[in-house]
């Protein structure tokens, strides 16, 4: 008899991975009946980390989303799952036990089914809570490690972790694999392990398909044992996201699994919605590259789920970087230079920081130092210069054990600025504060709200909240639309302006200029400012696809100015030279 692998969309991590924003609740409420008659999923991700902070900045109440989003699942007996960060919550820094109780009694009520509870730095005593209160509010406590690849992180490592949140009462085991740096062998080993020594517990698996491991992974631990599988769809799939279901299931259909149909009429229906919504204006907040895959991230480790927020800090500190680098008579970085310099830096101080999970939000810590550096080490000055104090907290403990040992010079360092290491367990660092959240309730005239959803929702985004019940956050994001649309507007006035401008036959990399010789040397180029050519003239080459492309001048002209340079990547239409 053929086992049974089961589907979960992970709909709200697909945009995510992404972008910035995630779908309005008309949106989501007019996408659910369609995802439903594709007929292939078991369990849908509705909510969980940055889905609420989200729905709060467009001005929308989050606890509406999350009712309206869940409804229609929950009647066709479609599993709802959450993400939530443990000690973190559904925030990026520490949420007081009380407000973490609250939580799940407030989602459950919402249509919630499972908590996924993770902590990003493995620690389980930040888990105990989380399977409790789970467990305790009706939900399915599905316990997850944060899978990585070091020394440190071995099989034998994730099942100490798996025996003890078995050990709190969590009633599944997610691998969450946010890198897709986990190794499918070592992944279908320990899932081995799982089963073997809890047979009843339900194992799923979450892989970001960034560096392209996780489809491998996949068929490792379905072999292994697996129950679900967390897959995406286009157009959202792939990239920094995860593999596409319509891959995953002819993989497991191949292998000899028991796997659902897709219904493909509705798939189509909701590939077209998506792109709707990403025409609309999510698209606005997503960067290009987030859609590509790239193998450097096996060497750094960094999650899709953050590829969003780190090429905004890039472009935040990159022409700043060029201008020391310029003053100093140093070549200037590309984009391309600076994200390979960043992940190489990230592979420096992982393991002086004591090797802490990739995932939300250490990632964002040690990606943030990285940065740092980055910027420190261009200006002559030492690593470690400016650490942020959520990332002090990480270090000396506050958040969590760390998995490995830190570096001795951030150990001096900490000394040296007086600050005090905590072995103690971090939810008693933050003391409970839902009583202080309700007299401010009290004090505006504003409802708590059905099973004290609103009070809950002040207490975890308290900023948020009080933007969105001012009107300040509407008011913001309605510029921040009208600011890209502008922003776009000119782009594409610049384009119509350049209409005489050569553009290039098709995509890739700059190849070299066109000489004499037609080699890189000192030989006057065709291609220069004030060069006059003729029609049929060879100007560059394009590296395409393993291919070259000659590109030929249109026209009889002078050159007025060359718009690009050798080894530059440009995509068919970018203008490439400006004539007289």
């Amino acid at each position: 008899m053929k086992r049974k692998i089961r589907f979960s969309l992970v709909y709200r991590d697909m945009w995510q991975s992404t972008g910035k924003y995630q779908p309005r609740v008309d949106q989501l409420k007019e996408i659910a009946p369609h995802i439903i008659e594709m007929g292939c999923f078991d369990r849908i991700e509705t909510n969980g980390g940055a889905f609420e902070q989200v729905q709060l900045m467009y001005g929308e109440n989050p606890n509406n989303a999350v009712r309206e989003w869940t409804k229609p699942f929950n009647k066709a007996g479609i599993q709802t799952h959450m993400l939530e960060r443990a000690l973190n919550g559904i925030r990026m820094y520490p949420v007081p036990a009380d407000v973490r109780r609250l939580m799940y009694k407030v989602k459950k009520a919402q249509g919630v089914d499972i908590s996924r509870s993770f902590c990003g730095l493995n620690d389980h005593r930040n888990l105990e809570l989380s399977v409790k209160y789970a467990r305790e509010a009706g939900m399915i406590s599905q316990a997850a490690l944060s899978i990585t690849y070091s020394p440190i992180h071995t099989v034998d490592y994730y099942m100490d972790i798996v025996d003890k949140v078995v050990e709190y009462g969590a009633d599944e085991i997610c691998l969450k694999d946010m890198a897709g740096v986990g190794r499918p062998v070592m992944l279908g080993e320990l899932v081995l392990r799982i089963k073997k020594k809890y047979p009843e517990i339900k194992v799923q698996y979450h892989g970001h398909i960034g560096p392209g491991l996780s489809v491998a992974s996949m068929l490792e631990v379905a072999r292994a044992g697996a129950d679900y599988l967390d897959v995406a769809m286009e157009p959202l799939s792939w990239g920094m996201v995860h593999p596409d279901v319509i891959a995953v299931q002819a993989m497991m259909k191949d292998a000899g699994f028991d796997v659902p149909e897709i219904n493909m009429d509705a798939y189509m229906k909701v590939r077209s919605l998506t792109q709707e919504f990403i025409d609309d204006f999510l698209g606005y907040f997503i960067d290009p590259r987030n859609r590509q895959m790239s193998s450097l991230l096996i060497g750094s480790g960094l999650p899709g789920g953050m590829m969003g927020s780190l090429m905004a800090d890039l472009k935040g500190v990159h022409q700043g970087i060029n201008g020391v680098l310029k003053s100093k008579g140093k070549e200037e970085l590309s984009e391309d230079d600076l994200i390979v310099m960043l992940f190489r830096e990230v592979e420096t101080i992982w393991p002086m920081m004591g090797y802490p999970p990739l995932v939300t939000p250490f990632s964002q810590y040690v990606k943030n130092v990285a940065l740092m550096n980055i910027v420190s080490l261009v200006n002559g000055k030492e690593r470690f210069a400016m650490i942020d104090p959520n990332t002090w907290d990480m270090l000396l403990g506050k958040a969590g054990k760390l998995p490995g040992p830190l570096a001795p010079e951030l150990i001096e360092l900490a000394k040296k600025e007086g600050r005090e290491f905590y072995e103690g367990v971090p939810q008693d660092n933050y003391p409970d504060a839902l009583e202080g959240f309700r007299k401010e309730m009290e004090d505006n005239k504003w409802s708590c709200g059905e099973n004290d959803e609103e009070l809950f929702e002040l207490a975890m985004h308290d900023r948020q909240y009080r933007d969105y019940k001012t009107g300040a956050a509407q008011t913001r994001f309605i510029k921040e639309i009208e600011d890209k649309k502008n922003e776009i507007s000119k782009i594409e006035i610049a384009r119509v302006s350049k209409e005489k401008l050569l553009a290039s036959p098709d995509s890739g990399i700059v190849f070299i200029y066109s000489g004499a010789t037609y080699t890189y040397s000192d030989t006057e180029e065709i291609l220069s400012e004030g060069r006059a050519v003729k029609k049929g003239d060879i100007l560059f080459y394009i590296n395409t696809d393993r291919t070259y492309q000659e590109v030929a001048s249109d026209r009889d002209g002078k050159i007025k100015h060359v718009i690009i340079k050798r080894g530059e990547k440009i995509r068919k239409g970018d203008p490439v030279i400006e004539f007289e």
